[in-house]
């Protein structure tokens, strides 16, 4: 039997999804030990896409297969009561056997929020990044829209990416501002490694009045990463959905906006 599962949690205290060394704490390992002791045998789950150190996520997708017979009710209570407080199951779904988080997965949607204020925050401190110098949020907004659709995204990936192609479609990606919050929301088909980051970074140089908005696009097309903006830090990133066939009878990923706008003290329009 192939169960899928979603889930939720606070990336601060993992590095990262992905199993590592002994002694290296990561959220997978700690979902496998929660499900192995509801199933009573050994579990190893998949995820729809592996966040990096200090990444976070409101919908993140797993599934695993199991000979345990249980209900969609058993497994996230049992897994919930072996989970660390940072880590929670929202549902639990039986699917067909062809079914696979990643590679079922249509789409994916990551959220970066931004505090813009001249003070650090406290209340927020590892839930969102920081830049203390005045933003020209327009410039980002007419930046954003040279990303979308399916190109080649050298510029934007991580050196040490081990994803065999750099081509990507980008469907959507919308920058908002939540005072004193700025909210950069992107969909793709998949990324690359430090992607959504890269993306933060080089529209940040173009708040910043570094690069006029057109910059952005000569960047893309260079398929330079030296020529793009820094690495935005992790800490405002969060996974938000993960999109798939309605045949697989999954939840749709709620709306994230008013989760994240808590961090920013009020609520979206």
């Amino acid at each position: 039997m192939r169960i899928a599962l979603g889930l939720e949690y606070d990336g601060s205290a993992f590095k990262g999804w992905q199993t590592q060394r002994a002694g290296v704490r990561a959220i997978q390992p700690e979902v496998e030990a929660a499900l192995s002791r509801v199933a009573d045998h050994p579990v190893s789950v998949q995820c729809a896409g592996r966040t990096d150190t200090g990444v976070h996520a409101t919908f993140q997708v797993v599934h695993f297969d199991t000979s345990a017979v249980r209900t969609p009710r058993a497994w996230v209570l049992g897994c919930n009561v072996n989970l660390p407080p940072q880590v929670a199951v929202l549902w639990a779904r039986v699917v067909p056997d062809d079914f696979n988080a990643r590679f079922s997965a249509r789409a994916r949607s990551y959220d970066y929020v931004l505090s813009n204020r001249q003070t650090r925050p406290a209340l927020w401190r590892g839930r969102v990044s920081w830049e203390c110098r005045p933003l020209d949020v327009e410039a980002m907004i007419a930046a954003a829209p040279q990303l979308l659709g399916e190109h080649d995204f050298s510029s934007f990936r991580a050196q040490g990416c081990q994803a065999q192609h750099p081509i990507r479609t980008v469907h959507r990606l919308e920058v908002r501002v939540v005072p004193p919050c700025i909210v950069v929301r992107v969909e793709a088909n998949a990324f690359l490694q430090h992607m959504v980051r890269n993306f933060v970074g080089t529209l940040l140089e173009v708040g910043l009045g570094r690069h006029p908005p057109a910059w952005v696009g000569e960047v893309l097309a260079a398929r330079d990463r030296r020529l793009a903006g820094w690495t935005a830090p992790p800490d405002g990133l969060y996974l938000t959905g993960v999109r798939y066939e309605p045949r697989f009878g999954l939840p749709m990923p709620p709306d994230a906006w008013p989760v994240l706008a808590a961090y920013a003290g009020q609520a979206f329009d």
